[in-house]
């Protein structure tokens, strides 16, 4: 089960120097100047969770396996993209593929590095982004919004559900709003209609502010405008400095890098923040498997149940579920591992119904 955040903003915001950090990689040439980045680069990071290093600990673990998060790099976007400007359709076909966005905003002054607007200003160029995005939609719907009127005026009632959600949506972006503010306003019926669309605007967003090295710890006046911006979407924002994060990237020990980031006035790179918020905003949830052999996280969508769970790890699990031992992470932790909570009656045999929580302890029961 992969899941995807894809890096996107204009170009010369600092994307590419990101994802370089993020990934320990140079696969993204950086490079001062637009759609250096042409095609989307891919890398998988691990998830920072402390937990998966005390359940090794306790359950004396050779191997650990975090769980991870694919992180894309995707060419700038300029204005004028949806019609085709730039790389615009190459733009517009590798975001539709991701599952959320990280829309990286350049928050940092600096005369050697161009804008492509001509100056700083976030705000702007979050909506120059939005706006790109919303009328890509806008002409995606437009297209399909004839076919379906046809088969809903011929008495197809799915297609007269998909009619009502689609006239919805196009309503919505054409008063400059994005896609995603219909999310938890759709009956059970419609939600299914929704999620077909595909419409970028309806994936979730996390906004990184990219600051000065000075900035880092506390962030600037650019920033606090893209804080409050987000604030009134109810999504969330990230201060990282992109240079710090480069240069934590090429440090050789923690305790190196520990030491940097101390005297930036940081206790942890930022990147960290941008790969648990990212893990949030795609509403995902880590299970662990913990044994003598090794230590395992696992990636699942919040809300789903014990069979799913078991799927995760091999798909017969799932096909052949009969029951689930869970122990919660709190007590496997205080209790000192397996046995000891076995005695201790927080052993749990739950059903197909049960729905899994973050840092459930797991070993399935199946049959195929």
């Amino acid at each position: 089960m992969g899941f995807n955040c894809g890096i996107v903003g204009l170009p010369n915001v600092g994307k590419s120097t990101l994802f370089n950090a993020l990934t320990s990689t140079q696969a993204a040439q950086a490079a001062n100047y637009p759609f250096c980045t042409i095609e989307p680069n891919t890398g998988r990071v691990s998830v920072p969770d402390e937990r998966v290093d005390h359940l090794a600990k306790i359950a004396a673990s050779v191997k650990i396996v975090p769980t991870q998060l694919e992180f894309v790099d995707i060419a700038g976007l300029v204005r004028g993209a949806s019609k085709g400007e730039g790389l615009g359709n190459q733009f517009l076909g590798n975001i539709r593929e991701v599952d959320a966005i990280i829309h990286v905003l350049r928050c940092f002054e600096d005369g050697d590095i161009t804008h492509v607007e001509g100056s700083v200003d976030p705000i702007r160029d979050a909506e120059t982004v939005d706006t790109e995005l919303m009328i890509s939609d806008m002409d995606n719907l437009e297209k399909r919004l004839t076919a379906i009127a046809k088969k809903a005026k011929g008495g197809d009632m799915e297609a007269k559900t998909a009619q009502e959600v689609m006239e919805a949506a196009l309503k919505l972006l054409q008063a400059g709003e994005p896609a995603r503010k219909m999310i938890g306003t759709l009956t059970v019926a419609q939600e299914p209609h929704f999620r077909n669309l595909q419409l970028i605007t309806a994936k979730p967003v996390l906004y990184v502010c990219n600051v000065e090295e000075s900035a880092a710890a506390h962030g600037n006046a650019h920033s606090a405008k893209v804080f409050e911006r987000a604030k009134n979407e109810k999504t969330q924002a990230v201060v990282i400095s992109a240079a710090i994060e480069a240069e934590v990237a090429q440090l050789g020990s923690d305790e190196e890098k520990k030491e940097y980031l101390g005297s930036m006035g940081l206790n942890e790179p930022g990147l960290n923040r941008i790969i648990r918020a990212g893990y949030a905003l795609l509403n995902l949830i880590t299970f662990f498997t913990v044994g003598p052999k090794e230590t395992h996280a696992w990636t699942l969508k919040r809300n789903s149940k014990a069979p799913q769970a078991a799927g995760v790890i091999h798909t017969d699990f799932e096909k052949g579920f009969i029951k689930a031992e869970i122990i919660d992470y709190d007590s496997f932790v205080k209790l000192g591992g397996e046995a000891a909570c076995r005695d201790a009656g927080k052993l749990r045999m739950e059903g197909k119904e049960y729905v899994m929580n973050d840092g459930d302890i797991c070993h399935f029961r199946f049959n195929v």
